[in-house]
């Protein structure tokens, strides 16, 4: 107590010294990633392109005071408030998941141990780290001695030993010891400041999906506005129709070449997926990022704390070999364990490997001897000793350094076992002296192996991903054979064939090592960067996973990052999943989940497509014809409820884990042709015989456009529904009977005119033939697509 107390007393700055030193910006500031604020969230969600043309052709409707057609809104609305509600969720998520944001670090201030908010800690504060502390801010030793733990910055797990005079780096761990330590860089300037800064910015997202229908928008806005320019021109100034008429079916034609609904159904779909998700302990902070990953063909694994979980086991415990004749291998081992035992129990401040000795003999009987003296292991002699009750004396260490000159004897072992885990020697020995260095010559008694301890589902999990053609790399900071013994326990193919990082100095090596190996030890945090974005140029999806302040870059970089939340508070903001329980293995599960999502997706966008095919088609039609555009908006979300949303929104949510084949607006387009084809033709038969054969009227030529649309609609349903279930069924009931009985119960609101014998049989014979031709048009460019994808796989 007399010793600390003098240390504070000469430690540490003044209350007054380091308000100076906060007026002067030498404040630990901003010394952590930040997530979006809710400001900038809804600003994004809400300032969009899409947004806007809507507003612009809602505010159009709203000049006619035809308030029932601006109903095409409500999609808008509820679109943007499911990406705000996600997204919100998420960044709340993740601001209770930051551990250093949240944490107090102990300083010394006017001659006393303070606790402070990390971002009071000012330059030249004296800092008080024990054992489980995070490093607060680059520091350098003034007094103590401690073991840190770097992995989160390096990735590597070996233990460093730091005394007066060396520095700190912010993010790491002590691992053992206590010290006091002078801060000497602050916020920015922090070295996981200088790492993780390229994570303070937004990651951009790459979705297949995103880039299809940000596509299908910019095209459609360049379009319809010339387009519906022409389009009310020609019924306007035409005589055709009044003002407002011709302002209603040219926003009707407008708003059908917007997919607005697909918008929705996939924030919808992927909402599901991720509330699905979370139940699994995944936390999704990117929407569009299970598909991604589920379109995935290269994996990158960080070992510690995805394949293993960050702890040390003992592997086993084995007698030396060629022992002298009165020592029976038996004895040897039982003597090495006591032995063992003894001197893990009694270690005060116990790192990692005496915890992992401590948990192997739990279970065994009897208490622990007692020591009576302790020689701690320094970075120096690279062994520790004990001397027990009963006087016997034993040092634990590195072979090499225990057996000096005798190391020969078990060279050969100790190479054939270093190939399975970390070994430690223990050997009995004379005795120690008064500086702790061994007497006599040491008598070998046994090696116990130390290891990573693997996550029990590890094995499993990687076996998933190469059943699903996935390729699997582990890239990390240790030892490239530690690295390669456990990738080949867990079953990561070529886990045999190991590359050392430090001797890939071109781009060239790293393209070469990449193409052929699978195992990369000693990789720096740069050079995991860069394995990615090679990965990527040579036309890979490319998944990293990691949880250390050193895999930040590489996570931003990929396609898709997955972080564990126990990591670092970079990796966590960086990273689109997070998986909370910190267990890899619920990686299967956010790539079931993102398959069923996207082939579902695929499989209803066609039903979208169809409306905004149709849609353009149809303008440039009545552009050149002399009748009037046949449809409303009001007609248009009558099409669009039953024909397509409802439809689209079931066939969305079903289960589906097929693996994923083409390319997504590819396997869209080809099933939305013969829909957007048969409607066209429906609509100009209707038009042709309507007006010049039968006389018909507008609003009656309108009606058998409404429902010869909606007919081909139902029967791109019925093949999307193939084969039936009994929720299929219900959902063609349902579209067949909500599109009928809304003509009849509410024929005023939808603009449904009574329907005569001539349209009856008209209606008839031009659905009886569009039918026919719809399913021969949708089988020959079903199967014409499914070949030209079997020839590029």
């Amino acid at each position: 107590m007399n010793e600390a107390a003098g240390i504070e007393s000469s430690l540490g700055l003044a209350s007054e010294e380091a308000q100076a030193r906060i007026v002067a910006g030498e404040a630990n500031v901003d010394a952590g990633v930040k997530t979006r604020s809710v400001g900038q969230i809804v600003h994004d969600n809400v300032c969009t392109l899409f947004n806007l043309v809507n507003v612009v052709l809602a505010l159009i409707v709203l000049f006619t005071g035809s308030y029932k057609n601006m109903l095409f809104m409500v999609v808008i609305v509820c679109n943007t408030v499911i990406g705000i509600v996600q997204e919100v969720r998420s960044k709340r998520i993740t601001d209770k998941l930051s551990i250093i944001a949240g944490s107090k670090a102990h300083a010394l201030r006017d001659g006393a141990e303070t606790e402070l908010p990390l971002d009071e800690l000012v330059r030249d504060d004296v800092v008080v780290l024990r054992r489980g502390d995070q490093v607060p801010a680059d520091a350098q030793v003034v007094n103590g001695e401690c073991r840190v733990n770097e992995s989160l910055l390096t990735g590597e797990a070996d233990l460093i030993r730091k005394q007066p005079g060396d520095a700190l780096m912010s993010g790491s761990f002590v691992n053992s010891g206590t010290v006091y330590a002078r801060v000497v860089h602050v916020g920015a300037e922090n070295y996981a400041a200088k790492i993780s800064a390229e994570a303070k910015e937004r990651k951009a997202v790459r979705s297949e999906i995103m880039r299809c229908l940000n596509g299908i928008i910019k095209f459609v806005s360049c379009i319809m506005f010339p387009l519906g320019a022409l389009l009310f021109a020609r019924d306007y100034l035409s005589g055709n129709s009044e003002l407002n008429s011709a302002i209603l079916s040219t926003v009707s034609a407008l708003v059908g070449m917007i997919p607005e609904g697909l918008i929705l159904l996939t924030s919808t779909v992927l909402a599901v997926a991720i509330v699905r998700l979370s139940k699994s302990q995944v936390l999704v902070q990117q929407l569009y990022c299970i598909e991604t990953l589920a379109r995935v063909d290269v994996l990158c694994l960080d070992k510690t704390g995805t394949i293993t979980t960050g702890d040390m086991e003992v592997a086993w415990v084995r007698p030396v070999e060629g022992a002298a004749a009165q020592d029976t291998s038996e004895a040897l081992e039982r003597e090495a364990c006591r032995a063992l035992r003894a001197i893990a129990c009694a270690d005060d401040d116990p790192n990692e490997t005496s915890r992992a000795i401590v948990a192997y003999f739990k279970d065994a009987e009897g208490h622990p001897e007692t020591c009576s003296r302790m020689i701690s292991f320094s970075s120096d002699k690279k062994w520790s000793g004990a001397q027990l009750s009963d006087g016997s004396c034993y040092a634990m260490g590195a072979a090499q350094f225990v057996l000096g000159d005798a190391y020969e004897h078990v060279r050969l072992q100790v190479e054939r076992l270093a190939a399975d885990a970390r070994l430690l020697l223990i050997a009995r020995v004379q005795g120690f002296d008064d500086q702790g260095s061994i007497q006599g010559d040491p008598v070998p008694l046994g090696f116990v192996g130390i290891r990573d301890q693997i996550r029990p589902t590890a094995a499993e999990t990687i076996a998933y991903f190469k059943d699903q053609g996935v390729r699997v790399l582990v890239v990390s900071g240790d030892d490239p054979r530690t690295v390669s013994g456990i990738a080949e326990k867990v079953g990561v193919e070529g886990a045999d064939r190991y590359v050392d990082a430090t001797t890939l100095k071109t781009e060239s090596d790293v393209e070469r090592a990449l193409a052929c190996d699978s195992v990369f030890g000693r990789v720096k945090p740069e050079q995991k960067k860069q394995f990615v974005l090679t990965l990527q140029k040579t036309g890979h999806t490319v998944a990293m996973t990691g949880d250390g302040v050193n895999d930040t870059l590489a996570l931003k970089a990929a396609d898709c990052s997955v972080a564990m939340a126990a990591g670092s508070d970079a990796a966590r903001n960086v990273a689109q999943l997070v998986l909370v329980d910190n267990d890899f293995a619920s990686m299967p599960k956010v790539v079931a989940e993102g398959r069923r999502s996207i082939n579902n997706l695929q499989r209803s966008a066609s039903l979208f497509l169809v409306k905004t095919l149709l849609s353009i088609a149809s303008a440039l039609l009545f552009i050149a014809a002399p009748w009037q555009y046949p449809f409303q908006p009001i007609q248009m979300t009558l099409i669009s409820a039953f024909t397509i949303g409802i439809p689209s929104f079931v066939l969305a949510l079903e289960p589906n884990h097929e693996r994923i084949r083409g390319r997504f607006l590819g396997n869209v387009i080809v099933k939305s042709i013969p829909g957007a084809v048969c409607s066209v033709c429906c609509i100009l038969a209707a038009n042709v015989v309507g007006y010049y054969l039968m006389g018909l009227d507008y609003e009656q030529v309108s009606t058998l456009c409404v429902l010869l649309t909606s007919w081909v609609g139902c029967n791109l349903v019925i093949r999307l529904s193939i084969p039936f279930t009994a929720i299929r069924t219900a959902l063609l009931a349902v579209v067949v009977g909500g599109t009928a009985g809304a003509c009849l119960l509410m024929p005023g609101v939808f603009c449904i005119a009574p329907f005569t014998p001539g349209m009856w049989v008209l209606y008839g014979i031009v659905a009886a033939l569009s039918a026919v031709a719809f399913h021969a048009l949708y089988l020959k460019l079903d199967a014409l697509h499914a070949a030209r994808i079997r020839e590029s796989e």
